[in-house]
């Protein structure tokens, strides 16, 4: 079995091990609310954010509070060729259906500026505590990061969806911090 087939088997079971999590509203408000308290949002000019989709942690609640704390909110709009754009949102109602059925903005709406200040909290199904990432398989995120290195990155995640090893290529990213409803991880920081 290749990386390959061996991470699209593990997209499969831990897809279906994040639908199975139970009390999932209680769980995001705890990862809400952690993560609010995290002082790199304290300092953040900008969050790079996505509109979570099926059994993700929902960021609905972070978006609307973040721009409540007079925070700079982003979104994603993906297009061809792995290539993601991020653009400056005022609320969840700028949001339509785009590719793959994920809310995202309209492309005429700003650009943000990316400073040592700006966040990226990042989609994933399954992450280590070094910071691994189990994607979607898009390779979008990678892409970003690639041509934004600096940028802090941090992953919402469910505790259950922690594990002791992925199979990792060299190209895939890994986050600084994951926030879960029971801790807060700094990784490969």
């Amino acid at each position: 079995m290749t990386d390959m087939d061996s991470k699209k088997e593990l997209r499969k079971q831990y897809s279906h091990l994040r639908a199975e999590i139970r009390d999932k509203v209680s769980k995001d408000m705890d990862i809400t609310e952690r993560l609010l308290e995290e002082e790199k949002i304290a300092e953040a000019d900008t969050v790079l954010l996505y509109a979570s989709f099926g059994s993700e942690v929902d960021t609905y609640l972070l978006i609307d509070k973040l721009i409540e704390m007079g925070k700079k909110v982003a979104l994603p709009k993906c297009g061809t060729e792995r290539a993601m754009t991020f653009h400056l949102i005022g609320s969840v109602a700028d949001l339509h259906e785009g590719m793959y059925r994920i809310p995202e903005p309209d492309s005429a709406l700003p650009l943000p500026v990316i400073t040592d200040k700006t966040i990226c909290i990042i989609p994933g199904l399954a992450f280590t505590e070094e910071g691994g990432r189990l994607g979607y398989g898009g390779g979008y995120y990678d892409e970003f990061i690639m041509q934004n290195p600096d940028i802090f990155t941090i992953a919402l995640s469910y505790e259950e969806l922690i594990t002791e090893q992925l199979p990792l290529m060299q190209h895939d990213l890994k986050v600084n911090m994951i926030v879960t409803e029971e801790r807060t991880v700094l990784c490969n920081a």
